[in-house]
């Protein structure tokens, strides 16, 4: 056995009580802010939208909240033309494909409104409805405010001073837009003598398309959850308030950065229904057949060893012992002890006195020729009688045995 002298425990605690130390500071010490964008209805980080999703009823008291999951092209190709609804899409940036952009715009020309929050737009939307947004360098990051232009709302402006970008627009459509509101922040004139001049422009407009209506803004962050709950709410319930009563409003929860993707190869078959259905069947239809044929099969039986007749052995074992040492006398003796006590336990004989009549009985009980019984008493009796014994003795006694034993 290895003994550990002092020192070496000594070095080993406090090798381990260290790094109990270090597991112990990173469990329990604060997890650093993620600022990412998300603006999913689960995320509670800054700028994820559960706060806003869960107000949306308290928002829309009369409508019907309903999120959507997939693709805005799925529904809106879908869609009952003759019921009208609001849609909401808030996100770092939005971008529609072809397909995309022409149902968004067929779902506004029939009387429908979209609501955008996002920091740019896609080329597809941002062509039709001839609008750019751009970005302001600034040197440090100052307070950025954000207004209504409506004067039924409360003319304050709504400061955001962490994380928030100035993107605003810097060209619309005159003729289609209304301006509802607008950022002032900071813009740096040189970037060497860090000059700034204060900039008003706007953010959040109205483009009137066909028989509906596009809101858009360009600031989202005033949609996460950490400006919702530092008192800039009433800025996203006045914004909302512009959208016209409709009985449906669509909660967009598919275009999001923070959605998550499934990166597996089986995403192609789960998302078609006729493939996600026959890989359905097709493991259902394995588990059955493996069931199925499990029960047909036997299971394999085990071959068990029979165990070994150990006193077989330790006769053979004993025989040899007295083979070697020669003792034909005790040998004689306790086969003579042996043979009486099969008599004893066989055929109930008494065996203190062997004569011609024990020759006779045990002829008798046991159906053996009375001739072969008698010559074997007599061999007994001989034996008995005999003070020194050979190994013919033994073999002869064991044959006459062995024979009537048969």
């Amino acid at each position: 056995m290895v003994y550990m002298d002092r020192r070496s425990k000594i070095i080993i605690g406090l090798f381990a009580a260290v790094l109990l130390t270090i597991i112990v500071t990173e469990i329990v010490r604060p997890k650093p802010l993620n600022w990412r964008p998300s603006y999913t209805a689960t995320d509670k980080i800054p700028f994820g939208c559960h706060v806003l999703f869960n107000e949306l009823p308290t928002l829309f008291p009369e409508n019907e909240i309903m999120t959507v999951d997939e693709s805005l092209y799925s529904l809106l190709s879908e869609r009952d033309t003759n019921a009208t609804s609001n849609y909401i899409l808030i996100n770092n940036g939005i971008a529609f494909d072809e397909q995309e952009y022409n149902e968004v715009l067929d779902y506004v020309t029939d009387g429908n409104s979209v609501f955008m929050a996002s920091n740019w737009f896609g080329s597809y939307l941002s062509d039709t409805l001839n609008l750019r947004t751009s970005y302001a360098y600034t040197i440090s990051e100052d307070s950025i405010y954000i207004a209504l232009n409506n004067k039924s709302f409360d003319t304050k402006k709504f400061a955001y001073k962490r994380a928030m970008g100035n993107q605003h627009f810097v060209s619309v459509d005159s003729l289609n837009t209304t301006i509802l509101g607008n950022i002032t922040f900071q813009e740096s004139e040189d970037f060497l003598e860090e000059k700034q001049k204060t900039l008003t422009r706007p953010n959040f407009i109205k483009v009137a398309f066909g028989k509906g209506n596009f809101y858009l803004n360009s600031t989202p962050e005033a949609f996460g959850n950490y400006y919702m709950l530092n008192k800039n709410q009433d800025y996203v319930a006045n914004a909302f308030s512009y959208l016209d009563n409709r009985s449906t409003i669509y909660w967009d929860n598919y275009k999001k950065s923070g959605r998550v993707y499934i990166d597996s190869p089986m995403r192609f078959v789960l998302n078609q229904a006729p493939l996600k259905w026959a890989y359905y069947i097709s493991i259902a239809a394995l588990i059955i057949f493996v069931i199925f044929r499990a029960k047909r099969e036997q299971r394999i039986i085990p071959v068990i060893e029979p165990l070994e007749n150990s006193s077989i052995e330790f006769a053979r074992t004993v025989g040899t012992l007295y083979h070697q040492h020669r003792d034909y006398n005790d040998l004689i003796s306790k086969k003579l002890k042996f043979f009486l006590e099969y008599m004893r336990s066989n055929f109930y004989m008494d065996t203190n006195t062997i004569n011609q009549k024990t020759a006779e009985d045990l002829a008798a009980k046991s159906g053996k020729p009375l001739t072969e019984t008698k010559a074997l008493i007599e061999f007994i009796v001989y034996l008995k009688g005999k003070a020194v014994h050979s190994e013919q003795n033994l073999i002869d006694l064991n044959k006459k045995i062995t024979s009537f034993k048969k």
